[in-house]
């Protein structure tokens, strides 16, 4: 009995929402405000504060806090898509939105949602530098497609007032 209680706790999710963003264009500003408007409805919001080093591998704690969240919000601003990080966070937020069936709420914050769709703008020229620069063009492709099926959920566009 006991390990029985314990195993369905330890599968219990441990975040409302996972919030996705790219901390030079967001996290002082819309990300900071989104964060405590969700902290202050009592809405536990994992939100990631480490600076991160080039080339790291998305952490297992970051993993884990993705798949432990029944919602991400994933912001999606200018340089979204020049961090591989985002990216690679991307990729597990639609992993997860098709196996648990969690929820994905894109918001466009000064894009247009079809430069994200199309990997037009600064998110095509992202793309491009991605492909220049790596040996493994599957994983490019993954973030594409991942890009692609976030901006064709029903989201929030910044521009509109």
């Amino acid at each position: 009995m006991a390990s029985a209680a314990a195993a369905s706790s330890s599968s219990q999710r441990r975040y409302d929402v996972f919030l996705s963003f790219r901390g030079e264009d967001t996290r002082n500003n819309f990300t900071a405000h989104l964060y405590h408007a969700l902290c202050q409805k009592g809405i536990n919001t994992f939100i990631d504060d480490d600076k991160l080093e080039r080339g790291q591998v998305i952490s297992p704690a970051l993993v884990a806090a993705i798949e432990n969240s029944m919602y991400s919000i994933v912001v999606l601003s200018k340089n979204y898509a020049s961090s591989r990080w985002c990216l690679q966070e991307l990729v597990k937020i639609v992993e997860c939105m098709k196996s648990k069936r969690q929820m994905v709420f894109p918001i466009f914050y000064d894009v247009d949602p079809s430069e994200v769709r199309r990997h037009r703008g600064t998110f095509g020229e992202a793309l491009a530098k991605h492909e220049e620069n790596s040996e493994n063009m599957e994983r490019v492709e993954s973030w594409k497609d991942a890009l692609t099926q976030v901006a064709n959920l029903s989201g929030w566009d910044s521009r509109n007032k």
